[in-house]
């Protein structure tokens, strides 16, 4: 019989070593620390009737939900640990000490399967792993739960990840195309408290949106003022919640134009706009996806107003065209016709027909949202991007112009104007809910909206 795999304890290069001295007198004098007995996730539930249905989905067959790995950063400095999004929505479980771990779905008869939770707990006093490891160690990344607790904390068995030579064969949710739609197309629909989670998530951005119009004056005075932009933001995301739920695009002037501007080393100009998506992820990992475009001076130059409001006129279109039942592409094809419209009255396009509005628009006006920014990404077509939507449902609408500074089709004074409206809905039994509504919309509502947050 093979041995179990022992981790090896990872220390650097330059840690000095321990004598055994040290190491039996490291070993002693450790009071019991346990954790409060009522730990249970609020989640839990929830939780297993998620399982549940994936369950029914693969009678017989042992399937495998990894928590995912570390990353290195940069030599012995790792990035931050998220668990796959999969992971958290069945377990409930979110920290950083989750990698590594893995959800294994053991067949248990014919039609059902009990969970079980391969997991590290914490360190044993006994070794020297608890102060010397710097990636599992518990002096170097804090407490995790033992087997017991974290059975408590999520109402599933639970082994030690480490006695395991390997988890069992599988479909292993990594690398089973099958198995990665169904966990996609399972997490459509929203439950009410992922809705309330996904409400929270939209809440703190709007605060943090906020406090970026008011440190405007000190971004407006630094030379990376896109970066000032950026770090005011992540300061509201990291305070609030788990972090950004994606790199934030700070864009001013014709960075705008860049959809996925996350340099955001530029100076702000206030002759200039600034094109602002960010959102908050909750500590449960839901995250919000909210753009606004905002005057740096505070008001709209006229030709910003105008490429500004033909935007936001096809996000209303969008956003009418939500329901239960339409098309997930309807609310995408209202708005683009809108943008086709307006841009063959200014005489950029010689005819609203055809597809020559996307060299301005460029990219689709939406997608799914939830533990993802980009939600149910693995779903198939039929499920997702060729489907209809349902109640409950949460998804963005974001039409956007992005009018390239070299783009000699299009006449001087619009040239480097980047414009994109964002905002997070929910679909109701009868259209859809904004969830976003606290932030405004209009060009007078953010105009007025500026002016209060300035003279505060």
């Amino acid at each position: 019989m093979q041995e179990p795999a022992v981790a090896a304890i990872r220390t650097v290069s330059h840690d000095l070593p321990v004598s055994a001295e040290f190491t039996t007198f490291m070993a002693n004098g450790w009071a019991a620390t346990p954790l409060p007995a009522d730990i249970r996730l609020p989640v839990a539930d929830l939780a297993a009737v998620r399982r549940a249905k994936l369950s029914a989905r693969f009678p017989g067959e042992r399937l495998i939900v990894p928590a995912g790995e570390f990353k290195v950063r940069s030599n012995d400095c790792d990035h931050r640990f998220r668990p796959h999004s999969a992971y958290a929505w069945l377990t409930g479980l979110t920290g950083e000490e989750q990698a590594g771990h893995a959800l294994v779905m053991e067949p248990d008869g014919p039609h059902r399967h009990e969970a079980v939770l391969y997991v590290r707990p914490r360190s044993p006093r006994s070794g020297e792993a608890f102060y010397r490891d710097r990636r599992h160690g518990e002096f170097w990344v804090g407490r995790r739960p033992d087997l017991a607790e974290a059975e408590r904390m999520t109402g599933i068995r639970c082994v030690h990840r480490e006695e395991c030579d390997r988890l069992p064969p599988g479909r292993d949710a990594s690398d089973d195309a099958a198995l990665a739609a169904v966990l996609s197309e399972l997490r459509l629909v929203k439950d009410a408290w992922e809705v309330g989670q996904l409400q929270l998530a939209v809440d703190h951005t709007a605060a943090g949106f906020e406090d970026v119009v008011r440190a405007l004056p000190r971004a407006l005075a630094h030379p990376r003022g896109e970066r000032w932009i950026e770090g005011v933001f992540g300061l509201r995301a990291r305070a609030e919640g788990n972090g950004t739920g994606y790199e934030t695009i700070a864009a001013s002037g014709a960075h705008a134009c860049v959809l996925h501007w996350i340099r955001n080393d530029g100076r702000l100009d206030p002759r200039e706009l600034l094109l602002l998506d960010a959102g908050v992820e909750t500590g449960t990992l839901y995250t919000a996806d909210i753009t606004r475009t905002l005057p740096l001076s505070g008001r709209f130059s006229p030709v910003q107003r105008q490429v500004y409001e033909l935007v936001l006129a096809a996000q209303d279109a969008g956003m009418a065209a939500l329901k239960p039942g339409a098309s997930f592409r309807d609310f995408h094809r209202a708005g683009m016709r809108v943008i086709a419209e307006g841009l063959a009255e200014w005489g950029v396009l010689k005819s609203a027909e055809g597809d020559l509005h996307r060299r301005y628009t460029l990219c689709s006006s939406g997608h799914m949202l939830g533990l993802d920014v980009h939600d149910c990404a693995q779903a198939r077509a039929d499920a997702y991007l060729d489907g209809v939507l349902e109640e409950g449902q949460v998804l963005t609408v974001e039409p956007g112009l992005y009018l390239q500074p070299d783009d000699e089709t299009l006449p001087a004074e619009l040239r480097g104007i980047g414009v994109r409206i964002e905002d997070d809905l929910v679909v109701t039994a009868d259209g859809a809910r904004l969830m976003s509504y606290v932030l405004p919309r209009t060009p007078d509502a953010i105009e007025a909206w500026m002016g209060e947050l300035l003279e505060k």
